[in-house]
């Protein structure tokens, strides 16, 4: 597998590998945007050079939108393999690809986002065992803090709005950021349920790096809470987010 990395002067014409290729999609457009931004933090973003969902993303800890303390860490945002291009080993090619690049980089270790149990849209947490990752923190509601160091230093961890996801707001909540493309199609399609349903609901978008590392919830590109309390991290049509409610 031949493998692209992003940059400003290819990003236009490269798709971002999540099923998505038009420019002119808000979906394409607002993920493109937040990585030019983040191009200047460190982002990283390597694809398999075939189309398709196989990728890799990360960033310097102290410049992620993320509330961690991950002092000489590398975060990974999201690494994704699959459909016809999962079983191949290219998710250990984009994670070796990652330790290398961090390594060569001068950072002490890795750092990514799981759970106990496999979650949606998180990284498999028997994959990241397998690969030699280990539990750093956890908050209140499941969300781990995994660590791959290279050698020894203090290990990554939640800020306390993170280990502790809570906020004082009534009704359905939702923050978010362009991080993920999806984002831009499906946040306004649950605004237009929720209005149509006399649902009370609201959205909170974080659009700077200390919004994010300040955020009441250790994933931020996706975080519904009802009535103070953490609910998902799924990203919902209007068909799912009407089942929570009723549920």
């Amino acid at each position: 597998m031949e493998y692209i990395t992003i940059t400003k002067e290819n990003i236009e014409q490269e798709h971002i590998c999540c099923a998505l290729s038009k420019n002119n999609d808000i979906q394409v457009s607002s993920k493109k945007k937040w990585m030019k931004e983040c191009l200047d933090d460190g982002l990283v973003f390597i694809k398999s050079k075939e189309r398709g969902k196989c990728f890799i993303e990360y960033i310097p800890a102290q410049n992620a939108w993320i509330p961690i303390i991950a002092k000489d860490y590398m975060y990974i945002n999201c690494l994704w393999v699959s459909g016809s291009l999962k079983g191949h080993g290219y998710a250990n090619d984009l994670l070796d690809a990652c330790i290398r690049d961090s390594q060569a980089k001068g950072m002490k270790g890795i750092c990514i986002l799981s759970s106990a149990k496999k979650k949606p849209f998180l990284a498999d947490p028997k994959f990241l065992k397998y690969k030699g990752f280990s539990i750093s923190d956890e908050s209140d509601n499941g969300i781990s803090l995994w660590h791959l160091s290279f050698e020894e230093t203090a290990l990554p961890i939640f800020k306390a709005c993170a280990k502790h996801p809570h906020i004082n707001e009534k009704g359905y909540v939702l923050y978010y950021t362009n991080q993920c493309p999806f984002n831009g199609k499906y946040v306004p399609l649950l605004v237009e349920c929720a209005n149509k349903h006399n649902i009370d609901f609201k959205t909170v978008k974080l659009t700077s790096k200390k919004e994010a590392q300040n955020a009441p919830t250790p994933i931020t590109n996706y975080a519904l809470f009802y009535n103070g309390n953490y609910l998902t991290n799924e990203q919902m049509n209007e068909k799912k987010f009407l089942k929570l409610i009723n549920q």
